[in-house]
């Protein structure tokens, strides 16, 4: 598992450096880009479809606009009959915000305690005479389920579905949770992780106290953060 980040710098520190005691670099946040492999390829698509359903016969438009619909209808569902808040989003509304006052509010200790909905662009399928799959242009606007849960070990995690197929998602994670990282400190603006397995991810937080390391750290920000972007291995 390869990760690639970029330190991004905060004027503040610059101009007032005078006023800080210390400063740190930190990942803000841990964005996991999921697919469903099989169904981002036409043919993949195709022959998922036929395990699912027997045959390409329902493989149209109408379907998987009612497969989207599906899904809606179930994830309200369910959150219903578990007293789960369901909450639609319009454009311009600040998820997190509104994640963060739920979060305060919610008596769950553990596990889901509230699903955003909004939409976004997402890839989907169009399907042409003959079941001929082709992307849609422009992409579309489509309804995309926000799973916020609290989890023991990473505190605050989104999970991030879009409900039409081929249905791809984000796993959000707090990066700012763990404070002693694994890795060595470079003074490049680039730097590549490698981590084999997801048990081997580095705490990705650590104060300044190296000498060397004081001038490149304090130009990033009072409290620097980095967001890398992880590219989920094969299975």
């Amino acid at each position: 598992m390869k990760v690639a980040s970029a330190i991004m710098t905060n004027p503040m520190s610059t101009l007032y450096p005078e006023l800080l005691s210390g400063s740190y670099d930190c990942v803000d946040r841990i964005v996991l880009n999921a697919y469903f492999r099989l169904g981002h390829s036409p043919g993949g698509f195709r022959l998922w479809w036929r395990q699912l359903t027997g045959s390409d016969e329902t493989l149209d438009n109408a379907h998987l606009m009612r497969m989207a619909g599906r899904f809606s209808r179930r994830v309200r569902g369910w959150a219903q009959a578990h007293r789960i808040p369901v909450m639609d989003c319009s454009a311009g509304d600040r998820k997190h915000e509104i994640a963060e006052e739920q979060l305060e509010k919610t008596k769950v200790t553990q596990g889901l305690f509230l699903i955003l909905v909004s939409r976004a662009q997402a890839p989907v399928w169009d399907v042409r005479p003959r079941h001929h799959l082709e992307r849609k242009k422009p992409m579309p606007y489509v309804n995309h389920y926000s799973f916020h849960l609290l989890d023991p070990d990473w505190g605050h995690v989104t999970i991030k579905i879009c409900g039409h197929p081929p249905f791809p998602a984000q796993v959000i994670l707090n990066g700012a949770r763990f404070t002693r990282p694994t890795f060595t400190f470079s003074k490049r603006a680039t730097v590549l992780l490698t981590f084999p397995t997801p048990q081997a991810w580095p705490c990705l937080q650590t104060p300044c106290s190296n000498p060397e390391r004081q001038g490149s750290s304090a130009k990033s920000a009072t409290v620097g953060f980095t967001q890398p972007a992880f590219a989920l291995p094969s299975t």
